[in-house]
């Protein structure tokens, strides 16, 4: 069984910031990716970011330049910075981990609200 500890997320203004972390534990073998994903009502899950244990990125076009994800592979977690927030930000952003053997692994969700 996997854990995962997210915290981060709430309410924020249009060109705020947030940042959110992701810690997962538990029986989980060697993890080669993690990355968050958001799904906003009546929309598919999307990837935002993800970073690969060798520590290459990749984003979503539409965060490019405002997000940062970053990881502590000792610590098996996961970390964005979200900055200039827009509005279509908003969502669930959910924690995402791939192991070794392609076998993907989900948070429980945090919500991400970017409102004035």
């Amino acid at each position: 069984q996997v854990q995962f500890a997210e915290s981060g997320g709430g309410l924020v203004q249009p060109g705020g910031s947030l940042g959110l972390s992701c810690a997962a534990s538990g029986s989980i073998g060697t993890i080669v990716a993690m990355g968050w994903y958001r799904q906003a009502p009546g929309n598919k899950r999307e990837l935002v970011a993800a970073i690969m244990s060798g520590g290459s990125t990749r984003y979503a076009d539409s965060v490019k330049g405002r997000f940062t994800i970053s990881r502590d592979n000792a610590k098996n977690t996961v970390y964005l910075q979200m900055n200039s927030l827009k509005p279509e930000d908003t969502g669930a952003y959910y924690c995402g981990v791939t192991d070794s053997l392609l076998k993907n692994y989900w948070g429980q969700g945090t919500q991400v609200t970017v409102s004035s």
